[in-house]
């Protein structure tokens, strides 16, 4: 744009100059006048002197347009550079704008653009995006806030419910049978209830970031443990296991109570939605990272069952989605288990990737940053909290 103005007002620039160049030559002479003698010959040479003036000056014109057409391309090439040197001082706060606000999630909304200079429109949009973040971080955190709270203070009359069903059925004589059935009902559904307040909590902390029980963790160990705590469940649905390496390397540092939540979610996302009579394959590996990526651990857990779709599958990481179920489903889960597993991976600086399987079922592959270097920088953290 820049290039094309200068253009266009430098050919506006020769173009005045050439008519005004034309009109001011100098007229050619008339045709000499019958003068007798020596007047006559004095005429005759001021004409011809005139028309050598008019020559010279149009020959002068032509070379000083000419002249001018070079230095005009001339500087228009120039003009390219100094425009875009100049276009970029004058977007180079965009840029920083850009890169900042990009770099900002819902786990950094404390971060602000902070652009400094005068006060123009590019200082008023900036200080218009910190206050927009501003007014997010407050919102966010207070609905975090609130589900923690919330599910805290709703803990203490589901344990009310639950003494109350328990002094009933703990009565002297014979309870009905139709109390019994609805008791175990209701302590079932208690349980379930329970159990979705926990997730609330655990989806809360997660997403919030504080740790207070950080240490070097063996993701293998969380793994294998995570297997073992659920050999009943595994085995009465007739789901064989198929173990992968499980890398003794594989060390990450992070919260002990959110990581093994992560992997018991894992397994129990596997096992529920499985086929009766399948499998489930789980591996641990620690990779090195090429150039400056850095090491990483990785948790695959693979399970059969029916063949998904990518597009919903992608969508599990989000809270209540289910495959096949909507929220008034009496099936078991909740839809939070792998949100909560994006959750605290997202927390650990992690990526959770979930791929359906061309012959059925699901890929679940948590990767998270290899803690070998940071551990030795704390020769006081604890060489084995899984156990």
């Amino acid at each position: 744009m820049y290039v094309t103005l200068f253009l266009l007002s430098g050919t506006a620039l020769l173009a005045i100059a050439a008519v005004g160049g034309s009109l001011s030559s100098p007229a050619a002479p008339a045709g000499g006048t019958n003068r007798p003698g020596r007047a006559s010959s004095a005429q005759a040479r001021i004409d011809e002197l005139e028309q050598q003036l008019a020559q010279a000056h149009h020959i002068q014109t032509k070379e000083i347009l000419f002249g001018s057409a070079i230095a005009l391309g001339v500087m228009a090439v120039v003009s390219v550079g100094l425009g875009w040197f100049l276009a970029g001082r004058v977007l180079r706060p965009l840029r920083v704008m850009t890169a900042a606000t990009r770099r900002i999630t819902a786990d950094s909304l404390h971060e602000r653009l902070a652009i400094g200079g005068p006060a123009d429109e590019v200082k008023a949009l900036a200080d218009t995006i910190d206050d927009l973040l501003g007014r997010l971080e407050r919102s966010f955190e207070a609905q975090r806030l609130f589900v923690a709270n919330a599910s805290h203070e709703l803990r203490t009359p589901l344990t009310t419910m639950r003494a109350s069903l328990d002094v009933a059925l703990a009565k002297p004589g014979p309870v009905p049978e139709t109390t019994a059935t609805l008791a175990a009902r209701m302590c079932a559904e208690l349980d379930q209830v329970d159990l979705l307040l926990e997730s609330f909590l655990v989806l809360a902390r997660a997403q919030h970031g504080e740790f207070t029980d950080s240490g070097r963790l063996a993701l293998g160990r969380l793994t294998q443990d995570a297997l073992a705590g659920r050999a009943e469940d595994i085995a009465a649905k007739g789901l064989a296991v198929r173990k992968s390496r499980i890398d003794s390397s594989a060390w990450v540092w992070g919260s002990r109570t959110l990581l093994r939540r992560a992997a018991d979610n894992v397994i129990d996302n596997a096992i529920a939605h499985n086929d009766s009579g399948g499998w489930i394959g789980a591996a641990v590996r620690a990779e090195e990272g090429e150039g400056d990526g850095g090491s990483a651990v990785s948790l695959v857990v693979e399970s059969s069952g029916p063949v998904l779709d990518q597009q919903r599958v992608a969508d599990l990481a989000q809270p209540f989605r289910r495959l096949g179920a909507d929220r008034t489903s009496t099936g078991r889960g909740s839809g939070l288990g792998l949100s909560i597993v994006a959750a605290i991976v997202a927390a650990h600086h992690g990526t959770l990737d979930l791929h359906a399987r061309p012959d059925g079922g699901l890929r679940v592959t948590v990767t998270l940053p290899r803690t070998d270097d940071r551990a030795a920088k704390a020769p006081n953290a604890e060489r084995d909290v899984a156990r």
